[in-house]
């Protein structure tokens, strides 16, 4: 068996792996998310994207911030062998919209911003405004749980290097 640190600095690749083929299907393939969460309308990257090269001796690192900013960069610097650290995301359900970072190497939840919840008029509706809240974390944690089991099962089979990493090269280097 494995300690945990070991563990962790050996597989922690996985995770910036994870991000960066959720940004690739993002761009691509917005109708294949949908099947992991019926109720998803959109997933978007919001405005930080955080990137780092490990290949070289020298660690690099792009970080692109902005609510318009450009992805350009990000995208050359995968085509170079990097891989997504750090994103941002706005995931949409109907009406709602939650905003939140995820982390690569722990994938941590961040900056959640979570929909509007119905407001506290008398003391009995504050049981009730917990529990939507917790349904509303449960739903981002949910989202993001279905998409990483998929990416596991996709990883671990022989489409991964067959298919998806050929085509994550060629959509980087073609925009």
């Amino acid at each position: 068996m494995l300690d945990i640190a070991v563990a962790y600095s050996r597989y922690k690749f996985l995770g910036n792996e994870f991000l960066t083929w959720l940004w690739f299907m993002i761009e691509t393939d917005q109708g294949r998310l949908r099947k992991y969460d019926t109720d998803l309308v959109s997933l978007t990257v919001g405005n930080r994207l955080v990137l780092e090269n490990t290949r070289s001796n020298a660690k690099e690192t792009v970080t692109i911030k902005g609510d318009n900013a450009s992805m350009e960069e990000g995208l050359l610097a995968i085509s170079k062998g990097a891989a997504v650290t750090e994103i941002h995301l706005a995931y949409k359900t109907g009406a709602q919209t939650w905003e939140f970072s995820l982390k690569g190497e722990s994938l941590n939840i961040s900056n959640l911003k979570l929909p509007e919840t119905g407001p506290v008029e008398t003391p009995d509706d504050i049981e009730g405004v917990v529990l939507e809240k917790i349904y509303l974390i449960e739903k981002v944690i949910g989202i993001v749980n279905n998409l990483f089991t998929h990416f596991i099962h996709l990883r671990l089979s022989n489409t991964w290097d067959n298919q998806t990493v050929s085509r994550i090269r060629k959509w980087a280097s073609s925009k």
